[in-house]
């Protein structure tokens, strides 16, 4: 996931997160899915209930909000008691509910929770909570952590490998190329395909030309045998600002079309 920051742009957060995870697991794309945060958009995990992203497009009452998740390393939760991590990005899009968690319940994690004006990075390992607030400038967060120096990283050095060169192929691509701004809120930019709005973000985000085998793959597939694909599921570019937030989505990277994801919707 990567996060660009400029409290003078017009989209003052730019977001681009892959959702990387086994092939066979159910999904449905960007909806309205929860009747009881009608406000939320996001992929539907079916197995779960619960999301990778969520965005609150934002409204006269409420500002946008966008909470995004990644699964961290350290002490697994009990799974007798064990909660799904996908409720968090909901909690977080919606703006409260993360003050007090059992968060003993939950498997290590790093959850990201953007406005226009606060980006934070929350982190648990399974024995500790850190947060940290970001500031101006681009940010890459891994499974490793924040740029890779979570305190608790994967033991497995293939994986750690696999991080670290995505980090160093992806944070000088999107560094170099400009910045994103495109018009935002629901009456702006919904006819303004995908290319267009993001520039060589989308581009680069839809795998660079990298084959998908490739260490530093963004667009990654990893064939483990006996029916275990762990691949690149989907993509999303999100920006946000006061004006409200641009949503694309990707179903299918390297084989489908990004699409606008259509944010006008329940007030409040």
């Amino acid at each position: 996931m990567f996060v660009s920051i400029d409290p003078v742009s017009p989209a003052p957060v730019v977001v681009l997160a892959a959702r990387d995870e086994y092939a066979d697991r159910a999904w449905l794309p960007p909806a309205r899915h929860w009747p009881q945060q009608p406000r939320l958009l996001g992929g539907l995990d079916l197995l779960a209930g619960g999301t990778w992203l969520a965005v609150r497009p934002g409204s006269e009452a409420a500002g946008p909000r966008l909470g995004c998740i990644l699964n961290g390393f350290g002490r697994p939760a009990d799974p007798a008691g064990r909660l799904s991590r996908g409720e968090l990005p909901l909690l977080a899009a919606a703006g409260d509910g993360l003050d007090d968690r059992d968060w003993e319940r939950y498997d290590p994690f790093h959850l990201v929770t953007a406005e226009p004006g606060l980006v934070a990075v929350l982190s648990w390992n399974g024995t500790g909570l850190t947060r940290q607030t970001l500031g101006p400038g681009l940010h890459g967060i891994i499974n490793d952590g924040m740029e890779g120096t979570a305190g608790h990283r994967t033991s497995s050095q293939r994986a750690s490998r696999m991080m670290a060169a995505r980090l160093a192929h992806f944070r000088p691509r999107l560094a170099s190329a400009p910045r994103p701004a495109p018009a935002l809120g629901p009456a702006a930019g919904a006819d303004t395909p995908t290319d267009r709005a993001w520039g060589e973000w989308s581009v680069i985000a839809d795998g660079d030309g990298l084959d998908r085998t490739d260490p530093a793959a963004l667009v990654q597939h990893r064939d483990f045998g006996d029916g275990r694909v762990w691949a690149t599921t989907s993509l999303s570019l999100v920006a946000l600002g006061p004006a409200g937030v641009r949503y694309d989505f990707n179903p299918a990277p390297g084989n489908a079309a990004w699409h606008h994801v259509e944010t006008a919707g329940p007030a409040g």
